[in-house]
């Protein structure tokens, strides 16, 4: 067995660690505070080809490997959740397009969503359907040479920057069951009927805008339908959601990092009686939890994705990663805190912000009791095995 890095995957996350520590850390709790864009943030972030991570080489892409994608989200996570949230549904996006889109789509969008001269998210969740996909409203209706798109989705991440917007539609309503009738529209943001209505107000995940988008009758061309073929919505973005297990995990790994160093420095700065309280044993207890929670999800993680790389079917995988390691990163911010005492809860540190990012590791991609179920059927169908 070989735990470590190839030399390439560890000069990555060198890279990464230093941006972070300088363009991403210093600023992060006042703009957090001040729910302030992070433009520059993004600017070096193109700069750095993180936007085209996913993306083959020919079309300009970086090719990378889920081991370095995990990495990535990692890294930036620990500086500000927000921020990887922008690469995350771009990312996803791109990978799907890639994947799952036409020559002629993936020759006319992916070599500027590589460099991020355009960015990129997706639109699945609407009012009434989260977890329950399939029972989206959201219609394409064929007209001629295009299809007449009309519904609502909600907590969009990059909305008002996505172009094309990937928007899951139902083209039939009448099948059974009703996954085969849906599919995946490629939406360009300039499009008449096509608006961001609104930013929804969160308790975390501030740096990037989740948004409520409203398609009214917005026309849009036949050869913009993902893949060329109707009714592979459904397979289409469950594939893009295998991958995004991923990656909140590897963001889950990054609070808990950060939450962890936190805990640790402030222990070792703050006296009570006379001594650090990092000499206490109650402290080096949560202490010691903390971090060996932290490494057993790491290490989850990073195996579900050398599963990807590997080729494998890997929602066991990564339903089992992106579970453990969400609810690590939310224990990790409460225990943070609680070293913290007091101060844990003011505004003046980081860990407060941690603790509401945190939270929403365990509800994006599916909450944590969906990924049970995930988990379940996995085992019982047999598509997965347990063990080396």
């Amino acid at each position: 067995m070989d735990f470590t890095l190839s030399p390439d995957q560890q000069q990555f996350q060198r890279m990464l660690r230093d941006f972070v520590d300088a363009e991403i850390v210093p600023v992060a709790r006042e703009w957090e505070q001040a729910d302030r864009y992070p433009t520059e943030i993004v600017a070096a972030m193109r700069e750095l080809g993180l936007f085209g991570l996913m993306i083959p080489e020919e079309y300009g892409g970086g090719a990378a490997d889920f081991v370095s994608f995990t990495l990535m989200f990692e890294e930036i996570a620990r500086g500000w959740m927000g921020i990887a949230g922008i690469l995350g549904s771009h990312s996803l996006a791109c990978w799907m397009l890639a994947r799952h889109g036409t020559e002629e789509q993936r020759r006319r969008y992916l070599p500027e969503l590589a460099t991020g001269q355009r960015r990129t998210g997706i639109a699945l969740t609407e009012p009434d359907a989260g977890t329950d996909l399939q029972s989206i409203r959201t219609s394409a209706v064929r007209d001629g040479d295009h299809f007449l798109v009309s519904g609502t989705k909600m907590w969009i991440t990059n909305a008002r920057y996505a172009d094309p917007l990937p928007v899951l539609v139902k083209t039939d309503s009448t099948t059974t069951p009703a996954h085969k009738g849906m599919s995946v529209l490629l939406v360009d943001a300039d499009s008449p009927g096509f608006t961001v209505t609104r930013d929804i107000p969160k308790l975390g995940y501030k740096g990037t805008e989740s948004c409520e988008v409203v398609l009214d009758e917005v026309r849009v061309p036949v050869g913009n339908l993902l893949g060329g073929e109707p009714g592979r919505g459904m397979q289409q973005v469950l594939s893009a959601l295998e991958v995004g297990r991923l990656n909140i995990a590897g963001r889950s790994l990054g609070i808990a990092q950060r939450a962890y160093d936190e805990a640790l420095a402030y222990a070792s700065d703050r006296h009570a009686f006379g001594r650090p309280i990092a000499e206490f044993q109650a402290t080096q207890i949560r202490l010691a939890e903390m971090a060996t929670q932290l490494q057993a999800a790491r290490l989850l993680t990073y195996w579900s994705a050398s599963a990807l790389d590997r080729g494998e079917r890997s929602d066991l995988q990564t339903g089992m990663a992106k579970l453990f390691a969400s609810e690590v990163a939310l224990q990790a911010a409460q225990d943070s805190m609680r070293v913290h005492g007091g101060y844990g809860y003011s505004a003046e540190f980081e860990i407060e912000r941690l603790y509401r990012d945190s939270i929403l590791m365990t509800i994006g991609e599916g909450t944590s009791d969906v990924m049970r179920t995930v988990i379940a059927k996995s085992l019982v169908a047999g598509k997965g095995r347990i063990g080396w």
